[in-house]
């Protein structure tokens, strides 16, 4: 009866609270594992907080961390490392819907609600297959970039297999966004060095364009019917352009705002490097060319708006994500001008969909907000310390000024929900606390507000 009694209770779920719980367990699960023995050197300070924030960080795939990478873990350790980068980065229900079907088993409904939700998808429709085109698509994009930075590599490293151990987890950390490097100093060895670059802001880009994209760009380049016009979804066109117009932004203010500072003493080829390496990093990968403390204070601000804003939506990137921000500024724009609707590539956005960028803007600012004063009453840094990395691991970027270590435990543990939050997204994170969705079976008489 009591079995019976728990299995009704698992059944009333919200996809939402199941799809938490499975991200949970997975933390706890990456914690035990990494802290087995022969994932760390014997040497390596190691406590229960390393062990919880470092899951949670490559579960979430930010790469803020409490330890060093390499100094921390054997090569087994960091194998084991990439692995859970893959699982936070793919999502945990593409990788068991994989090994599902390897097994035969038919994927049900509430599997399907699963998806959706950690998939960020409208429709139940052609799930599966989506599923198994973003895994055979992500792990053939880090293949080739492993073996690209792997072969290269070879003119950095003493042997070919620390060249390709560097290249393959160098490929897996940009592709899944998630940060961790394990040369010790993130990509500042590589700071001149244009092609390492070049190859690792492709793969950054590719993890946080949005799955989706992926897929029509694919149908794209496949569709031999030149009868029928291939159409690109509002979607892909709306979070590709405010992708790439957010990194040419970016690149431009960076380098304006540092021209007199940071790139006074630098050749105009370097200086537009570090810019757009860093604009492109900052929106949720963390891998950096630069030390972050040696830049202007409105740098490092406009950097954690960059952080805050985060990658595209059903991507390995967290953040309000691209889509909520272009919403809220066309809202703002027709709003002004007076429009009831919102016209964009000759399409209408729907009113939820509007609605729900609001809704994402407002709960993200004040959750961001209210972990910054926090932060700013229970640790001893500064404020423009604690902004750059609240933003960071709401954005699940990683990129620090070097106080993550020094925190408490319980900024470290806020760092870790803030992570959590920024992995699964501020809609998930409301829809688990809300519950059931329940239609009205009654209204009240309507009455305006003076607003402004």
């Amino acid at each position: 009866m009591m079995i019976r009694s728990q299995k009704y209770k698992l059944s009333r779920l919200t996809p939402f609270r199941i799809l938490v719980s499975y991200y949970v367990f997975t933390v706890a699960l990456a914690a035990f594992l990494l802290s087995l023995p022969f994932a760390r050197k014997e040497e390596a300070d190691w406590s229960f907080m390393d062990a919880i924030f470092t899951a949670a960080s490559a579960i979430s795939v930010t790469g803020l961390s409490t330890i060093s990478i390499p100094d921390t873990f054997t090569v087994s350790g960091i194998f084991l490392l990439m692995l859970i980068l893959q699982i936070g980065g793919i999502g945990i229900m593409t990788i068991s819907t994989f090994f599902w079907l390897l097994l035969g088993k038919k994927i049900g409904l509430k599997q399907r609600q699963l998806i959706k939700t950690d998939q960020n998808q409208l429709y139940l429709s052609g799930l599966v297959e989506l599923l198994k085109q973003i895994l055979y698509l992500i792990l053939l994009i880090e293949l080739v970039g492993a073996l690209i930075l792997g072969t290269y590599y070879l003119n950095y490293f003493p042997t070919w297999q620390e060249a390709f151990l560097q290249g393959l987890f160098a490929s897996v950390s940009a592709t899944t966004n998630a940060g961790f490097d394990i040369t010790g100093e993130s990509l500042i060895p590589f700071a001149s060095d244009y092609f390492v670059q070049f190859v690792t802001m492709i793969l950054i880009v590719l993890g946080a364009i949005g799955f989706p994209v992926w897929i029509e760009v694919k149908r794209f380049l496949l569709h031999k019917n030149e009868k029928q016009r291939f159409r690109f979804t509002l979607f892909t066109k709306i979070t590709t352009a405010t992708y790439f117009l957010l990194l040419v932004i970016g690149t431009v203010i960076i380098f304006a705002l540092e021209f007199n500072d940071y790139f006074a003493d630098k050749a105009w080829h370097e200086s537009f490097f570090y810019a757009l390496f860093q604009s492109t990093t900052m929106r949720s990968a963390g891998l950096l060319t630069l030390d972050i403390n040696q830049l202007s204070m409105p740098t490092i601000l406009f950097m954690s708006a960059l952080m805050f804003i985060g990658a595209s939506p059903s991507s390995v990137g967290g953040g309000i994500r691209t889509t909520t921000f272009a919403l809220n500024i066309l809202f703002l724009y027709h709003f002004a001008k007076g429009n009831k609707t919102i016209k964009v590539f000759k399409r209408e956005i729907h009113h939820e969909d509007v609605l729900k960028s609001l809704v994402v803007l407002m709960l993200a600012v004040i959750l961001w907000g209210t972990s910054i004063f926090i932060l700013a009453v229970t640790e001893d840094a500064s404020l423009i310390a604690i902004i750059f990395e609240v933003s960071s691991a709401f954005g699940t970027c990683g990129a620090s000024m070097g106080i993550t270590a020094d925190l408490s435990y319980f900024g470290k543990s806020l760092l870790i929900l803030l992570m959590f939050i920024g992995r699964i997204g501020i809609l998930s994170f409301l829809l688990t606390l809300g519950g059931n969705k329940k239609a009205p079976d009654y209204h009240y008489p309507k009455e305006r507000v003076i607003i402004g």
